[in-house]
This record gives structure tokens, sequence and C-alpha cells, in this order.
């Protein structure tokens, strides 16, 4: 009987049954009728259970949930709801789903017809990694007559965890190697110098390095010949996260960390494609995390556990002592990919002699972030005094932006200033420009 529920109908009959009894006072004819009518209702209704709990009905529910969730993607999950009965059910699905998004509505109504299977699809977007518990999915099932229903519940409760973006990591290394795509996003660089790993001799093209002119074979052909370099490959990268307070600030659900987080294992993923060795460093007040460069196969593994691992700090971050640690661990010069945030100048000026000892001993990129909301702000339309306080601030804070690029620039150390949803294709882009160059 735990199974058995009743149905919002069988409360409506009941309610006109108990109003007929009441009016059956002030009008005795009435009485029999109403008595009647709970009869058949009570023979009714102990038809429709028959009908519910009987060898007519038997249905099948399965969930199919990924092995591993995307941190802020939107993760399908399906349930197939499979029907071996010979009627025709008015159906609803309730899910349990992890506590973390606080949902506790979640259902969906459906008719499920005789021999059908049904598959219900849904899509999750996880805002913190770790592990997620789903819990039992339930089907409320009713026959024609609606009067009750019975909950056909399956025990599959399951832990799923949540890594950085596995979505993101997929979708992009695609892209990275689509050579003559031109859509927004990963742009092919057109190669200023060359490495120094030949490849094959071509015919001449407008837009070739003359540089690179093979007069001897320029003879044989008769025509212009150029030998083709292709990209030095083992090269180091390491994607180095500040993990201390001012990686905090949330944008559309995420962290400025989480952003960092999903493009470390994207660059990393092409690092590794591009036969480049691919390495991790997060840091606050000491370095957290530390994954030598290699090109392994069990590498990208080791990356992705390395960064489903780890939380934000709460503490100011140490320069001095990430100075220190890459002296002790790094041997010989690679590229840093450095994911931090500067608000101010004096932000920046406090760790701009560490951030020159890295550059000297290295090739840092420093990748900081735009504030999405304050551009906004000083683009917004102007109403009253108080929006032009507000939009002057705005400008302000905008400005300062740029004029730290302009400070690294100065100190001879390449920036990226982005917004955080343009953080993966900003970087993949400035890895694939310092590849075509020959800087590494």
């Amino acid at each position: 009987m735990k199974h058995l529920f009743l149905a919002p109908r069988f409360y409506y009959v009941m309610t006109a049954l108990i109003a007929a009894m009441m009016l059956s006072y002030p009008f005795p004819y009435l009485l029999p009728f109403a008595q009647t009518a709970i009869i058949l209702f009570a023979v009714v209704t102990a038809i429709d259970i028959l009908i519910l709990f009987g060898k007519s009905v038997n249905i099948i529910v399965s969930r199919d949930v990924p092995q591993v969730l995307s941190l802020g993607d939107d993760n399908e999950i399906a349930i197939e709801v499979q029907s071996k009965s010979t009627l025709r059910l008015h159906s609803e699905l309730i899910d349990e789903l992890p506590e973390q998004f606080q949902k506790r509505d979640f259902s969906r109504r459906f008719i499920l017809s005789p021999n059908e299977t049904h598959i219900e699809k849904y899509t999750l977007r996880p805002l913190t990694r770790g592990e997620y518990a789903f819990g039992k999915t339930h089907l409320f099932v009713r026959s024609v007559l609606q009067l009750v229903q019975r909950r056909i519940t399956t025990d599959a409760d399951i832990n799923v965890p949540v890594y950085p973006s596995i979505i993101q990591m997929k979708k992009y290394e695609i892209r990275a190697f689509e050579r003559s795509s031109n859509e927004y996003g990963v742009k092919k660089m057109r190669r200023i110098g060359h490495s120094y790993e030949f490849e094959h001799i071509k015919h001449y093209i407008r837009g070739d390095d003359y540089r690179s002119i093979n007069w001897k074979a320029t003879g044989r052909r008769a025509s212009l010949m150029v030998n083709q370099y292709e990209d030095e490959k083992s090269q180091p990268i390491y994607c180095v996260i500040d993990k201390s307070r001012v990686m905090h600030m949330p944008f559309n659900g995420l962290s400025l960390f989480d952003y960092a987080v999903n493009t470390a294992l994207v660059i990393s993923n092409i690092v590794l494609s591009k036969q480049d060795k691919a390495g991790l460093i997060t840091f606050a007040e000491t370095p957290k995390s530390l994954v030598k460069a290699e090109r392994s196969k069990s590498q990208l593994k080791k990356i992705i556990e390395a960064l489903y691992r780890e939380k934000e700090g709460v503490v100011e971050a140490n320069y001095e002592s990430l100075y220190m640690a890459t002296q002790k661990y790094i041997s010989g010069r690679c590229l840093m990919l450095l994911f931090t945030n500067f608000d101010s100048t004096y932000a920046l000026h406090r760790v701009l002699p560490q951030l020159q000892k890295l550059n000297d001993k290295h090739l840092l990129v420093v990748v900081f972030f735009e504030n999405s909301e304050v551009t906004q702000q000083a683009s917004a339309d102007v109403k009253s005094l108080e929006d032009v306080y507000t939009q002057v601030t705005a400008e302000q804070f905008a400005l300062t932006k740029v004029q730290l690029v302009q400070e690294l620039r100065q100190a001879g150390i390449m920036s990226i200033l982005t917004r955080p949803e343009a953080l993966t294709i900003s970087t993949i882009n400035k890895y694939l420009e310092v590849k075509s160059r020959g800087m590494i």
C-alpha cells in the first residue's frame, strides 16, 4: 500500500459527495442519491486500484547519466520509460536531483501509450566542482479513471563527479585544428617567422615568407619554391592559476577561478595534441598543486584530477613563493599562462617585480579579466545625476584595466585582457600565435 496514492480527481469527487450529503439535511430527498453515489464511487475506486496494480501494468524506468558532468555546461540527462502494458496511462515523472541545484519541484507529465518507450530529456548546469548525488526516480501512473495513482520507484542512487568542462575541451580541440574555419573563435595566425623543424618544399604563394625561398629548388623547377617549416614540438607549457581571494568574483554563476580551471583543461588538451608538454601550477600563499610538464598518455588525466580537487583560497597570493617554486621545479625555458586578476595599479605594482623575474626566465603571458558588468554600466543610458556618477566611475574602472595592459607591455610582459566568457578563446588564440611566431 505504500505505493498507492490518491489522485487530485479523487478529492474533487469526494468534495462533491460531501457537499451532496450536507445538502441532504435541508433536502432529505437527496440522501438516497448521495448514498448511491458514494457506493458507486467506492466500487469504481476499487476497480481503479485493481487495474493499476494488476499484471496489465508493467513499466520499466531507467536513468542515463554521463559518467562525468562538465562544470558550467549544460549536461543532458535522459530518463527512459518503457511500457509493456496494454493500457494508456497518464504519467508524472519526478527525479530527485542533487542538492547542489536546490530544485525540489522537478516533474514532467506525459501520456504513456501501450507498448511505448518514452524518453524524457533535461539538462543540468553544475556551478561547483565535486560529487553530485542523484536520488531515486519516481513515476506516478494513473489509469483513464484517474482516481488513484501508483508509484513506481527505481533504486538508482548514484554519485557523479563534476569535473572541469570536458565538453568545452572536446569542442575547442576540434576548432583548434580546423585550419580553414572562419567562424569566430580559434583563428589561424599568419606565420611571422618560422621554427627550425623542416617539413617539406612547396610552391611559393602570396603571403609566404620570402626569406624561406629555396633558391636551388627554384632553379631546378624554374618557379619560386619555398621551404615549409612545422612548429617545434615538445615545448613545455604551464598553466599557472592564482587561487587567492581575487579569483572569487562570480560571473554567470561561475567564479573567475572556475573559468580559469575550465580554460586550463582546454589548453592542456590542445597543447598535448600539438605534441607539446602540458603542466599545471596552482598557488595562493604557497604553491598548492604542481604537475610537471610532460607529454605522456596519462598527463591529461593527472591535470584533470588536480583541477578537480582545487578550491579557491581566502588569502592573498604570494608571487615570491611562486617564483621560488618555478626555480626549483622547472628547468629550462617554458611558456607560462598566468591566470590572475588585477583591479588597480597598486595591485599590479606590488607583484610586478616578481612577474618581471618570471618573464626573464620564461615566456610569461598574464591573463586577467575585464569586468563585463562594469563595462555594460559604462555604456548604459544616463537618466539622472546618480547615473552620471555611476557611469563615470565605471569608465574610470574600465580605463584602469587598459592602463594595466599598457604597464605590462612596457615591462616587456605579454598580457590578455578578456571577458570571463571569452577566456578560453582568447587564451587559445594567444597560444597559437606564440607557436606560429616561434617564440618558444
